[in-house]
């Protein structure tokens, strides 16, 4: 039969072995952002386990929701400079044409000279 090891012994041998785990004291929320989703954890236990310098997040328990993730369009000022001296439109129009065709030059373009 195996004998059991105790916690001071795991901790004892993962510290030989280059690992170090702490738990995170009060953790309110976790947000996890990916392109599509949020995903969101709400009073979660975490605790992080360090190997050879890398962290490991480990999260458990809480309340788990999610949403789809909000994209804002972000327009560099230099092409809505691009479209209004392509068309001769003002910047203003130039602006709003590249926010309907979701930033793309070219359509922003065509849609103002139709």
């Amino acid at each position: 039969m195996r004998r059991r090891v105790t916690p001071r012994e795991a901790k004892r041998m993962m510290q030989r072995m280059g690992l170090s785990m702490n738990a995170v004291p009060d953790v309110e929320q976790v947000v996890i952002k990916t392109s599509s989703k949020e995903i969101t954890i709400e009073e979660p236990e975490v605790a992080i386990m360090e190997v050879q310098g890398q962290k490991i997040f480990q999260v458990t328990g809480g309340k788990i929701s999610e949403k789809a993730a909000e994209r804002k369009l972000v327009i560099p000022e230099e092409d809505v400079r691009l479209v209004a001296d392509q068309t001769g439109k003002s910047v203003e129009e130039a602006r709003k044409a590249l926010e309907e065709c979701g930033g793309d030059l070219a359509k922003a373009i065509l849609l103002l000279q139709s």
